[in-house]
Parts: C-alpha cells; structure tokens; sequence
C-alpha cells in the first residue's frame, strides 16, 4: 500500500513540475491567461484519459486521443483545435520535441460558413421598415460600405488597421 501511495505521490510532483514549467513556457511568451488555462485544461484532460503523465505519451497516443475526441467525445473542429494547440505547445515548447507537428498533431478542416446575403428586394424591404429618416441613412450608408455590424456598431475598434 505504502509503494502504491509513493507511487502516486511521485505522479503527482511531476505532473505539478511539469504543469509549472508548462505555465513559465506561457508567460515568457506572454500568451493571454485565458489562453494558458486553456491549454493546462487539454494537457490535463489529455493525460486524464490516458492516466499517465503526458511526457510519457507518445504521437499514437495523440492520435488515440484525437480520433477519440472527433468520434467518441463528437466535438466541433473548433473545440478539436483547441485541444490540438495545446498539446502542439506542450509537446513542442515545453518538452521540445523534434516531431513533424503538422504530421503528428493535424488540425481537423473547419467547415466554410457562408454568409447570408439578402437579395435586393429584401434589403429594400428592410430599409423601408425603418421609420426615421436618419436610421434610414445611416443604415443605408453602412450597408452601401459593406460594413459588417460589428463596424457599424463600434467604428472606433477598426479605424487603425
């Protein structure tokens, strides 16, 4: 039993030295610290799922993970991205593997989302369902911009790029 608790002690502490080293990579590169909670939580997750410390896992235990992430767990691209830049910056800065990452940490393809575009008629009949005049101008004129409404609800945030 004592082995047993030793063993799982000894886990732990390098999972803590290597989450904190994990952490220092983060903060000499001055990545957001949404983004450092984000990627501690994959690392996390990933060596749950294993039960082994991540630097013990190897690239089919990546794509182990990956395979059960896209069937199993049925996650969007985006979700899968995350997981996957997480363990690329584990993997590549932390532990400074040598691997080929797009090979062994490929990045699932996102699907295209087109936008909807309304037909003239339609934007015609929009614009007249709008009473006052100036709404109407200011509408008009954003949409004859091409402006998409985050530009037009908050121009500041655009002006300098």
């Amino acid at each position: 039993m004592a082995a047993a608790s030793s063993f799982h002690l000894a886990k732990e502490i390098s999972m803590t030295i290597l989450r904190q080293r994990m952490i220092d990579d983060m903060q000499v590169r001055n990545v957001s610290p949404h983004t450092q909670a984000s990627y501690i939580l994959q690392v996390s997750q990933f060596a749950r799922h294993f039960g082994r410390s991540p630097d013990k896992l190897g690239t089919e235990d990546i794509r182990a993970y990956q395979v059960y992430l896209t069937n199993e767990r049925k996650l969007a691209p985006g979700s899968i991205h995350v997981a996957v830049a997480g363990l690329r910056f584990f993997y590549r800065v932390t532990l400074k593997k040598k691997w080929t990452f797009r090979e062994v940490l490929p990045l699932p393809k996102k699907p295209q989302k087109l936008p909807v575009v309304l037909s003239p008629e339609e934007v015609l009949h929009f614009l007249d369902c709008v009473e006052r005049i100036k709404h109407r101008v200011i509408l008009t004129t954003c949409y004859a911009a091409g402006l998409r409404i985050s530009e037009a609800v908050r121009p500041q945030a655009y002006r300098h790029r």
